[in-house]
C-alpha cells in the first residue's frame, strides 16, 4: 500500500505531539499549507519544503514520500543519525567510529 506524502506527514506529526502550528513555525511556511498537504490538496510540495520537514522529523525525503524501501525496516532515529553522520567531517566520524568499535568490543564481554 503506497503511503501518500500527506498521510505520511499527519502520521510524523501526530507521533511526534507536534501541531499543525508548530510545524508550520519550524519550516517557516503557513499553518494551511502545512494543513493542505496532509489532506492531499498540495500533494506535490517543494524540494525546499520536503527538505525542511525531513530534518524537522528526522527522517530522509525518501521516507517522507515513500520512495525509500530499505528505509522502511529501519527506525526511524537510526535513518536520522546516519544523515547526521554524513554532515561531520571525515574526523569527527573517525572518532564515532572509533567508539562505536569500542562498544562493540566491550559488549562481547559483557552477559
Amino acid at each position: 500500500m503506497d503511503v501518500t506524502i500527506g498521510a505520511k506527514l499527519k502520521e510524523l506529526r501526530i507521533k511526534n505531539k507536534k501541531s499543525l502550528q508548530e510545524v508550520a513555525d519550524a519550516i517557516g511556511i503557513s499553518k494551511a499549507h502545512v494543513w493542505n498537504i496532509e489532506k492531499g490538496e498540495s500533494s506535490n510540495p517543494s524540494m525546499d519544503i520536503l527538505n525542511k520537514l525531513a530534518q524537522f522529523f528526522r527522517v530522509s525525503v525518501s521516507d517522507l514520500v515513500g520512495e525509500n524501501p530499505l528505509g522502511a525496516s529501519e527506525p526511524t532515529e537510526l535513518v536520522a543519525l546516519y544523515r547526521d553522520l554524513k554532515e561531520l567531517s571525515h574526523r569527527d566520524r573517525a572518532a564515532i567510529e572509533a567508539l562505536v568499535k569500542q562498544f562493540k568490543s566491550t559488549k562481547g564481554g559483557e552477559s
